[in-house]
Formats: structure tokens, sequence, C-alpha cells
């Protein structure tokens, strides 16, 4: 029987959905550096991400709990996906060496990842699986 600790859910929920609103890249333009969220960044990843997370807030409510352990799992996958391709797009975006390094040079990740990243740890955390007790 899969029991779900409803506090890391709905945090780890929370947690998803602010942290494609916080700064994800940091990049340098001409002068200023201008912070980019997950929608700046890709509105695909962003949009992927959103439809991940509103098909788990579904599940939870409906208390799909197998649908629900699943996509967990295919949200923390998905966070590890997606931060290694912006990473790999960042660092290869025109195949010359020496215009790659000065983009990869330019572009920083910001500390939204690690807010993505831990509210799909809890989201991932949140199900257990227990035996019934007769």
């Amino acid at each position: 029987m899969l029991v779900v600790n409803k506090t890391m859910a709905l945090l780890g929920l929370i947690l998803v959905f602010l942290a494609s609103f916080c700064p994800m890249l940091k990049v340098k333009i001409i002068i200023d550096w201008v912070n980019w969220s997950l929608y700046k960044t890709d509105p695909r990843l962003f949009l992927i991400t959103y439809a991940i997370a509103a098909m788990m807030v579904l599940c939870y409510f409906i208390r799909q709990l197998k649908a629900f352990r699943l996509l967990s799992i295919l949200m923390f996958a998905w966070v590890l996906v997606m931060a290694a391709a912006v990473y790999f797009k960042a660092t290869h975006y025109f195949g010359l060496k020496f215009a790659d390094n000065i983009l990869g040079k330019a572009i920083h990740f910001q500390w939204g990842w690690i807010i993505l990243l831990i509210g799909a740890l809890l989201l991932l955390f949140s199900v257990k699986k227990e035996r019934l007790k007769v």
C-alpha cells in the first residue's frame, strides 16, 4: 500500500511551482547581468515542467498514489535532464570551441535550480510503500 506524506508532497509541489519563476540563469549581455527564469530560458522546458506538475496535483487530489509516485520519479528525472540540457546548450551552442568558451563564461546557473531540485526531491520521497497492518 502506498502512503503519501502530505506536508512533504504539498511543499514539494509549491517549490516546483515557485522555482519556475526564480532566476535560473545569469547571462552577461554587453554590460549588465540579466537573470532568466525557466520561461525565458526555454518556454518548452517551462511548459513540460508545469504539465508534469499539474498532473501531479491532479493525482494528489484524486488520490491516485501510483500515478503520483510515477510522476514524482518522472519529475526528478526531468529536472536532471533539463539541467543537463541547459548546460550543454549553453556550452555547445555554436559548435566552435572559441565561441562556446566565451558563451560558457557568460552564462551561470543560479539558485532557482536548487529550489527546483529540492522540490523534486521532496516529491520523490513523499510517497513510500508501507505494509498493511492487520
